[in-house]
């Protein structure tokens, strides 16, 4: 495995590892599928209490199953 760009700067090369970028990719993943979980929550607000098809909260929320579900195929094909 190469190592990473922010490894190469010598400033953070002692504190970026595997374990680092482990917890990133960790905590990224799981900042996605809170603000997808919330777009949902808003969308059914806006419809159960307002009414209103807020069709622009829905198309967030339909992109990041498209692409969750994509990258898993993929990297289960490809990996």
């Amino acid at each position: 495995m190469s190592p990473h760009v922010l490894s190469r700067i010598p400033i953070l090369g002692k504190f970026v590892d595997e374990r680092f970028l482990e917890h990133r990719l960790r905590s990224s993943s799981a900042a996605g599928i809170f603000a997808a979980i919330l777009a949902l929550v808003l969308f059914e607000y806006r419809w159960l209490h307002d009414g209103i098809w807020s069709w622009d909260i829905a198309v967030l929320v339909l992109a990041f199953l498209v692409v969750k579900l994509s990258l898993f195929t993929w990297y289960r094909l490809t990996g």
